[in-house]
Parts: structure tokens; sequence; C-alpha cells
């Protein structure tokens, strides 16, 4: 299952960062999910909450964040949302030159530490960590 595999790579980066942080629990991890990245947000809550168990994540929650497709025409530069199944062919001169801009990330956005133990003024603080980045092909 696609989900599982994701799921299991959210929970080991993130419990990388925690133990690195020397924290002891995660409450809540944010994620975007682009909606082409071939992600069934369902599954991906189910398998994550799978994927916690005997960790540092255990009973941490996932939110995720829908992240519509969009795409850009190269040669009259119009951008747009593509929707599902993606409609790649520009709305305004009906080019097939377009790029896609958006819609198949899958990114850490937050990471809310049970407890915060970073030091103040430092990045983490008030429990968060910046932003990690997975590219699903």
């Amino acid at each position: 299952m696609h989900e599982m595999s994701v799921a299991l790579s959210v929970v080991d980066q993130v419990e990388q960062a925690a133990r690195s942080r020397g924290v002891r629990g995660v409450q809540h991890v944010h994620l975007d999910v682009g909606e082409l990245a071939g992600v069934v947000a369902d599954s991906l809550h189910f398998c994550f909450t799978l994927a916690c168990a005997g960790t540092l994540l255990e009973g941490a929650q996932l939110v995720t964040r829908p992240v519509p497709g969009s795409a850009r025409c190269a040669p009259c530069g119009r951008a747009w949302e593509t929707g599902m199944p993606p409609d790649m062919l520009c709305p305004g001169c009906r080019a097939a030159a377009t790029e896609l801009v958006a819609g198949r990330e899958l990114r850490i956005t937050e990471v809310r530490w049970a407890e915060d133990t970073t030091p103040p003024g430092l990045p983490g603080t008030a429990g968060t960590t910046p932003a990690t980045t997975f590219e699903e092909s």
C-alpha cells in the first residue's frame, strides 16, 4: 500500500528529528498532500496510526491539508488549477506546453512536540520544527 510507505517515511523522519532534540513524544504532525500525489487521505490517516505504534509518535495526530494541482503555460504564462483528473491544456491559449507547479507534494509543514525541549530563540521553539519536504514520483 502506497500510503503505508508514506506514513512510515513520515514517522521515521519525525522520530529522527525528535530524538535529535531529546523530545519524548509528538502531539501533531501537519502534512501538505498534493491532490496529484496519488495519496488517499483516509488511508494515510489509518496507516499513520499503525506506523506510529511503538514509536515516539504513538498517539500523535496527523493533520493533512490538501494542495490543489496547478499548472503554468510556457507560451502565455497563464496559471490555473488542473483539477482531478488533471487538465494540462492551457485554458487561455490551449497550448500543451505546460509545467505542473503544484499538486504532487507530500510535505511535513509542522511538528508539535509533546513537550517543548528547545531552548528559546532556536528554530523549533514553541514546540514546532521547520518544514521537511517529501517528493513522491
